[in-house]
Parts: structure tokens; sequence; C-alpha cells
């Protein structure tokens, strides 16, 4: 993403003196009077935003209070200057009004990008659950069957001042949320009890969470690291104390955390008897089903002869559990035109899709997932010409 590079006005050390306080770069983010460092292009495109419409904003300030105060000295009756007889000015008025239309029209095109930027959660790699709660958070992992709290670590002693405070002071999780680097993660969000906002800064990211209702958002963070954030919205007495923490990993470390919470949360299961976060449609005597393939011919996209069977055993899983949906996976090889064979892949999937929704499945229960290169196989051209369908919640 190009970032801009906007340079101060010359001449005007007042204005600008006040102007680099205001709109101090990121290195300087640490004096907390600008937006903390961008890690996701998202924030970025908003710190690009802010700083050019800022700029934008000083210019008009310095140029509209400029030919106030140049009136106001130099055009008074001691220096024998004498009042104007005209009454208005169509010339000036169509000026004071077309000048700031385009200005308005130059500042809505990268802000409406910034919007609908913001809001396209499609082709995600991967969903999680955030739900807040008083006062804590809670994650789940949609399609790996776990789990688990978030709340506040800093110790009780260091808030009431009985010792000296940490540097993560109030910014510290006893279980962060973890996510692969490079992986774009959308969130599903809501509440249990009032309305909170899942604010992550660094992200770009600040969403309501309503109960009763669910809100999306996402993010890409390709760099590994800690992360922090906080509730956004006054949600009650301890309101402060629920911060967010997401720690990014690499792909490989974050395959071994998985791996971790879920053996940990099987352990946990078996002990106490719990049910697992989502649902457990997938042990329905219906499961036994997926993942179903279907193989198309080379080069279409028309559903092949043997799809009715295959289609049916889906429909009876979302029949059978009313919460339950599908996620739709074309697949691809690694060989030939990248772009053609992904949208080969796209229009396969788009096919099964329009498939069951004239079987009375409703569009939202069916996840589009994006195109995966198959790199490896027994029979590599009959796997990477298959849509795949998997059961999820």
């Amino acid at each position: 993403m190009s970032r801009l590079k906007l340079a101060p006005p010359v001449g005007l050390a007042g204005f600008a003196g006040l102007a680099g306080l205001v709109m101090m770069n990121s290195a300087h983010a640490d004096w907390m009077l600008n937006f903390r460092k961008p890690v996701t292009d998202m924030a970025q495109m908003q710190y690009d935003l802010h700083v050019a419409i800022m700029w934008v904003i000083t210019v008009i300030f310095i140029a509209v209070f400029g030919v106030m105060f140049y009136s106001l000295f130099k055009h008074t009756k001691a220096s024998g200057r004498k009042p104007a007889t005209f009454s208005d000015s169509h010339t000036v008025e169509i000026i004071w009004t077309v000048i700031p239309f385009f200005i308005l029209l130059a500042m809505a095109f990268p802000a409406t990008k910034a919007v609908l930027a913001n809001k396209d959660t499609s082709n995600a790699d991967m969903t999680i659950k955030v739900t807040g709660y008083q006062w804590k958070w809670g994650y789940d992992y949609i399609h790996d069957g776990f789990g688990f709290l978030s709340q506040l670590k800093t110790p009780i002693t260091e808030i009431k001042n009985e010792q000296a405070k940490n540097p993560d002071y109030l910014l510290e999780v006893d279980n962060p949320m973890v996510v692969p680097a490079g992986k774009k993660v959308r969130l599903l969000i809501t509440a249990a009890d009032v309305i909170h906002a899942w604010y992550m800064p660094t992200f770009g990211v600040q969403q309501d969470a309503t109960p009763g209702f669910i809100n999306d958002a996402w993010f890409q963070v390709d760099k590994p690291g800690r992360y922090t954030g906080q509730c956004a919205k006054i949600c009650g007495k301890e309101h402060a104390f629920m911060p967010i923490v997401v720690d990014v990993k690499s792909p490989e470390d974050y395959a071994k955390w998985v791996k971790e919470q879920k053996a940990k949360y099987a352990a946990k299961d078996g002990k106490e008897g719990k049910e697992p976060v989502v649902a457990a449609a997938a042990t329905s005597a219906s499961a036994a089903a997926f993942p179903v393939k279907l193989y198309f011919a080379s080069g279409k996209t028309e559903l092949p002869a043997d799809a009715e069977k295959s289609l049916a055993a889906a429909v009876d899983a979302l029949k059978a559990d009313a919460k339950a949906k599908l996620d739709l996976s074309g697949y691809v090889d690694a060989t030939g035109n990248a772009d053609q064979n992904a949208e080969l892949a796209k229009n396969r999937a788009k096919a099964v899709r329009e498939a069951l929704k004239k079987a009375g499945i409703a569009e939202d229960r069916l996840n589009m997932k994006k195109p995966e290169v198959i790199t490896a196989s027994a029979d590599a051209s009959k796997e990477a010409r298959r849509v795949e369908i998997n059961l999820s919640k």
C-alpha cells in the first residue's frame, strides 16, 4: 500500500508548530499525541486518511483566519479605508460554494474506499467468535472446536498502588487471542450482557459488541508479535479492566498452539463432561458423510452427473441441525495459469452453492472459502477439480 508523503507548510512557524504537535508522525507515537503505529494495511489506510484530512483542514484554517485577520487589521477606519457599498456578490458566493464542494469530493473518495475495505470480511482464512462479558472477553475458534475466556491479569496490589506497576499495567491477560501471521481473520462480535466494543487501534478495528446481534470485522497482521487494545464502550464499573491482547504467531507456531489447545480442551472435556464451544453437529450421524466431494470435468463448471446424491447428504445434515452451516471450498493444482485456476475453482464453488440454494438452503448458511491449491496428491488432476463441502458452525 502506498503511503502519503506530506510536507508541512513553509513560512508559518506558529501554525506549523501547532500542526506538528497534532500530526506528529508514527515515530513520536509514544508521546500519545497521535494514532498508534499501524500494523495492518487497514490501519495504515486510516492513518494516511487522517493525516491527509488534517493537512486539508489546517490549510483551510490558515486561509480563512488569515483573510479574516488581514481584513480586520488592514481595513480599519483609522487607516482611511472606506466601507464598500455593495450588498452581495454572486461571484464570491459561487466561489465559496464550488471550492468546498470539490474539497469534500476529493476527501470522499479515499474515505469511501477505507469504509468499504473496512467492511469487506469476505474470503477470510479463519473465523473467531468474540463475546464481551462484564468484564472479560470470550474467544471461540469456530472451525477448531475450542474456546476460552480472556481476563485481566494485573495484580490487585498494582491497581491499589501497593506495589510498583509493571510495563504492561492493565494491558495483560491470562489467555490472549492467538492468530497466525499473514492470514485474514474474520471476527463475529457479540455480547452476553451489555454493550461492549472490541477495539484494537493498531489493527484499525473498532466494532461494537451488542447483546442479541452479531457484528463482524476483520484484520490481517503480517508481523508476529503481541498487540494490545481495550473495550471502547463504558460497560460498567470495571470497564477499564477488560483489555484485549492478541498474540500473532508464525503459521508453524500457530499450528503447534492449536494442537496444544485441542489437547487441553479434550482433557478438560473428558474430565468435566462439558460440551464443546462449537455445537456438536460434527458428532451427529450425518457428519459421517463429510467431507462431501464433487469432482468436476476438466475445464468445466457444470455440476457432475453424480452431484445429486452428494448434495443430498449435505442438505440432510443442515436439516438435522438448524444451527449448522456448510463451508464450500474449491481446489486447483499448482500448475498452469494461477488466476484462471482460481477463477475456475470459484465458479465451481458458486455452482454448488446455487444448487444447495435451490434445494432450500438459505445463503447465510453457506460459507464460501478461498480456493485451495493442491501441491501433491495421488491423483492431483482429479483432486484439483473438486469442490469440497464441510460441516461448520
